[in-house]
């Protein structure tokens, strides 16, 4: 942390709400949570967050979707993909949905998220909270997202064009113990989307009760 930051910090004081979370929660209708979708670039996490983004809706449930591409056209757009600049992409977006969460919104974050201590510290600076944090494990080979390459980057990978990409040049540690483990080899991105809906109506994320 710089200087300038530093002295910004030992300046700021955290101002309480007179809304409180649960008001908020009751309004929506349902708790909020977020449901940290990771997995290899081709596995199909923006895919089925983007599934389960719909049937929530459909269900009168607020949501929304973090998508990791979508994301680094503005809020992350300075970042690039070093090690120091994944770890600051997935602190800001923790951040952002932490705060999305404490409203009322479940928060489809989906991110490739390679490294298990970025995604642990989203777990931390939600504990406490109250906000559930619902790691989900897009399963999938690297066989099988390097077959499916919808976007052409394990292409541009294995040519030496993009650097650093995950799963080729760039490790990807697996989650230890996710709440939602989901076999992406085989099934469909509908039956995938509703595993996630089926967890979060038996954990009770869709109501305030």
């Amino acid at each position: 942390m710089s200087d300038n930051a530093t002295a910004a910090a030992n300046n700021i004081t955290w101002h309480n709400h007179s809304v409180t979370q649960f008001e908020r929660w009751k309004l929506s209708g349902h708790k909020g949570a977020i449901v940290w979708l990771t997995g290899l670039s081709g596995s199909g996490k923006s895919t089925v967050a983007n599934e389960v983004d719909y049937m929530l809706t459909s269900k009168g449930k607020r949501s929304y979707l973090l998508d990791g591409d979508n994301v680094r056209h503005g809020l992350c757009s300075d970042l690039g993909f070093s090690a120091e600049d994944r770890n600051e992409n997935i602190r800001r977006i923790g951040e952002v949905s932490k705060l999305m969460a404490d409203s009322g919104m479940i928060v489809l974050a989906a991110f490739v998220s390679p490294y298990r201590t970025d995604r642990d510290a989203v777990r931390q600076r939600v504990a406490g909270t109250n906000v559930q944090f619902v790691e989900v494990y897009v399963n999938a080979s690297i066989e099988t997202c390097e077959a499916r390459d919808p976007k052409g980057l394990y292409k541009k990978a294995r040519a030496g064009i993009i650097k650093n990409f995950t799963g080729i040049d760039d490790p990807f540690e697996e989650p230890l113990k996710p709440e939602i483990l989901l076999d992406a080899n085989s099934k469909s991105a509908q039956s995938l989307a509703n595993d996630i809906i089926s967890w979060l109506e038996e954990h009770k994320i869709l109501s305030v009760d």
